[in-house]
This record gives structure tokens, sequence and C-alpha cells, in this order.
């Protein structure tokens, strides 16, 4: 048994977000900005071959839980393939996929059989006009009849990320609520706060005002032993329905301290912390001939190197560095 992937400051790292495309079919606000995006080229993009054999390494040192991520991942050529083999390497215990629900309809049935477990599903607007808006495009009936598509194949429970922009959507929280609590336990409601990428900031809503718009109108009490299985989650559950709400605040409540993910792009860069880029590309080493021990040696440089954490908070700080779909989240 390999040694734990640990960096500095003894966070021990078993969770890896794997994007497999840059590019998406929305244009959402907070995401990506109205125009001059430049799409990677393809052939800068890690191959299936590649992908699997560095996930493959990675689970070789203790990651356990891979995350899909994008860009929107559906939009992948033949991604059914590459959910299969994941689901095949020794040492992965979860597969999930976080996705816009566009493409479910067609999708959700192939990705079940393929081996995914779960998938977490953006949605911050139950009004047509309103998505259509904030994704510069986006069909929320598509989106909605995709969630019921995941539902009947059992990708569930489904994790509902809603962001909230105060101006924008913020007059929707019961909404989110009431309509997750409908679906009788398939779904979990998160709400996450706004994370600042290039510079471009909206007005962040923290946690802690949703927590109490929630508790003027239900009884919300925590769940204990929610830490690692939900990751930064904070959970809590309401108790007239039975929803599972939670709680992701990266600025208001930061949760660096206990963070045990890394994040490997589309091109190749190994992301060790959501704010903070500058690593070499693993892309580059791969196709330069490393071997499975010169990538290994490599990113235990790079996860040893890891940052303690960012300094944003609700109202100023550093913007995190590049753009979200690149990133994969």
């Amino acid at each position: 048994m390999k040694a734990p992937l640990v960096d500095s400051f003894g966070r021990v790292h078993t969770y890896l977000r794997v994007s497999v495309t840059d590019r998406c079919n929305y244009r959402c606000v907070y995401c990506l900005p109205a125009d001059g995006v430049t799409w990677q080229p393809r052939d800068q993009l890690l191959d299936y071959d590649e992908l699997e054999r560095l996930i493959r390494l990675f689970a070789s040192m203790g990651i356990e839980k891979i995350r899909l991520t994008g860009g929107e991942p559906t939009i992948r050529r033949h991604i059914c393939r590459l959910v299969e083999a994941i689901a095949n390497i020794d040492g992965i215990t979860d597969l999930a996929m976080t996705t816009n629900g566009h493409t479910l309809v067609r999708t959700a049935e192939r990705l079940k059989r393929a081996g995914l477990r779960r998938i977490n599903l953006s949605l911050d607007t139950l009004d047509p006009v309103r998505f259509r808006d904030l994704t510069r495009g986006g069909n929320l009936r598509r989106v909605l009849d995709g969630v019921a598509a995941a539902r009947a194949v059992g990708l569930r429970p489904i994790r509902v990320n809603a962001v909230l922009l105060r101006g924008e959507n913020d007059d929707e929280i019961d909404a989110l609520v009431d309509w997750a609590a409908a679906a009788e336990g398939d779904i979990e409601l998160r709400f996450i706060e706004y994370m600042p990428f290039e510079a471009r900031w909206y007005r962040c809503i923290p946690a802690r005002e949703v927590l109490a718009h929630l508790r003027e109108r239900f009884t919300v009490t925590a769940l204990d032993g929610s830490g690692r299985a939900s990751g930064p989650a904070r959970m809590m559950v309401i108790e007239e329905t039975g929803l599972r709400v939670g709680f992701i605040s990266p600025l208001s409540a930061r949760f660096c301290g206990a963070c045990n993910r890394l994040r490997l792009q589309a091109d190749g860069f190994l992301r060790t912390c959501l704010a903070h880029d500058g690593t070499p590309s693993l892309r580059d080493l791969l196709r330069g001939g490393a071997t499975d021990g010169d990538l290994e040696a490599e990113i235990r440089r790079m996860v040893a190197g890891k940052l303690e954490g960012h300094d944003c908070d609700e109202t100023g700080g550093t913007p995190f560095a590049g753009v979200m779909t690149g990133i994969g989240g």
C-alpha cells in the first residue's frame, strides 16, 4: 500500500475532481463572461487513455472518490466509455458527476449502466425566463425532465447546487426548498456561496442569511457526522419535510483547513487549490514519456506544495485565478 497524498499541513487527499472538457452548452453569468471565451484546442485536452492512466495512479495513492466535471462533462463524446473505465479501477469507491442536466434525458440511463453512482446538478432558479437569463439560453423544462430521468434510473440522491446572487434569484429560496422536498428523499439541496473568478464579482449571499431565512419558516437542525461524506457542506435537515439541506460557504466560513480534494483540469494541470493555479502540466509529462514513477513523484511534489487556502471573503480579497469551466469546479 502506497503512502497517502499528504500536504505540508497534514491534509490527506482522498478526492479528485476530474474535468473532461472546458466546453459548456450554457454560459452561466457567474461562471463565464458573456463573450471573449476561447475554448482549448481538443488536442491539448487529456484523452481518455491518459485520464484513465492518471486516475489509476491517483487511486494507488489513496484517492477513493472521483467526480467528473467540466465545462459540461456530458457533451464530451463517448463519455460513458470513460465512466465505465473509471468505475472498474481498484480503490475507487465513489464515482459521481456534476452536470447542468441539459442532456440527462438521453444520457442518464447510459451513465448509470456504465457505473456512475450519483450526480450533482446545477440549478439556480425554477423560473424559466430567469433560468434562460442566468444561463444565457438554457431550457429549464429540459433540465427538469433530466432530473426526472436521473431519478428514474437510480442516480440518486441528486444533489442540487444552487448559487444565490443578491438581486437576481435570492427570492427563490422557498421555491427551491419546496420543489426539492417534493422529491421525497431523492434530492438534497445545497446552497453555495458565489466564488469570484477573474475579478468578476457578484453580491455574495452568505450561508447564514439563507439559514436564517429557512428558520423563519421551518425547524432546521444540524445532521451529526455530515463532515467527510458531504465534503465541505454543512448539512442540515428540515424537520417538517425531511429535506436535507447543505450550506457550502467558501467565503463566509472557509473550510480550507479540512480540504481533501484535488482538481485535474481537462488540459492536464493539477490544481491543488481551487483559488490558485501555477502547477506544471501532467499532460506534458505523460506525452514526454514519463513513467508512472515519474508522475507519482511529480504529483506528490505538487500536493506537498499546496497552499494553506485562499484570502477571499464576502466583500473582497484576491479573486480566484482562471475561468471556472477550465478548472472544473
